[in-house]
């Protein structure tokens, strides 16, 4: 069974809503049973069961603010999504940044892989004051 575009799309809304919601709304059900997820700076869950926990866990240590989508784009059976993330976490601490996530898709319409690529939000020009470039310290060690 092959699903549309559309509602490939509804599904990623579903789950970003999970998260700025809180509430796991059939994370199961989401992804397939033996479904890999990969997070953009290396961990990574193998099976739906395992993203729940994953789910459950972190929204013990923090919030998710913002987790816009920007579009979608479709190919076979594969959807990439761009996306603008931001948390806060309990001690405080907030993190921003731009992503993209390459879903692919198994047979039955659920989600077999998922992989987030983060791009840091806080962008510069290296070169703007010359020749030599002045780079900044990185306060996201992730990228």
């Amino acid at each position: 069974m092959s699903i549309t575009a559309e509602a490939r799309e509804q599904l990623i809304r579903r789950w970003f809503r999970m998260w700025l919601d809180k509430e796991d709304t059939g994370i199961t059900a989401l992804f397939a049973a033996d479904a890999i997820y990969t997070e953009s700076w290396g961990p990574e869950y193998r099976s739906a069961e395992a993203v729940r926990h994953w789910f459950e866990e972190w929204n013990t240590r923090g919030s998710v603010l913002v987790w816009d989508i920007r579009q979608f784009l479709h190919q076979g059976d594969q959807t990439v999504v761009e996306w603008r993330f931001q948390c806060r976490m309990n001690d405080g601490t907030t993190d921003a940044f731009d992503g993209l996530s390459l879903v692919v898709w198994a047979e039955d319409g659920r989600i077999q892989r998922l992989t987030e690529y983060g791009c840091n939000s806080d962008r510069y020009d290296p070169y703007q004051n010359g020749p030599e470039p002045v780079f900044r310290d990185n306060a996201h060690p992730w990228f």
